[in-house]
């Protein structure tokens, strides 16, 4: 683990071994986290980025994403640090959990 303060960018190891414990999420070489979420139809994908958008909103740490009729793309990187940090990890978990 990196010793940095706890805003400081992620080493590529460490995001890697955080991710192994999320089901799907990948780390671009352009550095966000991602992933690709699919429902049944668009409502329910709506659904889900309402839930998402009251926990960034929470959190205050707001997602990268776009929506595709029943997809939902979502992109996690902390931009003024210039890379994933734990607020974007934790940010995962908590999606992960919905």
């Amino acid at each position: 683990m990196t010793d940095a303060g706890p805003g400081a960018p992620l080493e590529r190891p460490e995001i890697e071994t955080a991710l192994g414990a999320l089901t799907g999420w990948t780390l671009s070489e352009a550095g966000p986290i991602a992933k690709t979420f699919t429902f049944k139809d668009f409502s329910r994908a709506f659904a889900f980025m309402t839930r998402v958008a009251l926990l960034a909103e929470k959190a205050g740490h707001h997602p990268d994403w776009s929506n595709s009729y029943n997809s939902v793309e979502i992109a996690l990187i902390t931009h003024d640090k210039g890379g994933v940090t734990r607020k974007d990890l934790d940010l995962a978990r908590a999606i992960e959990a919905l």
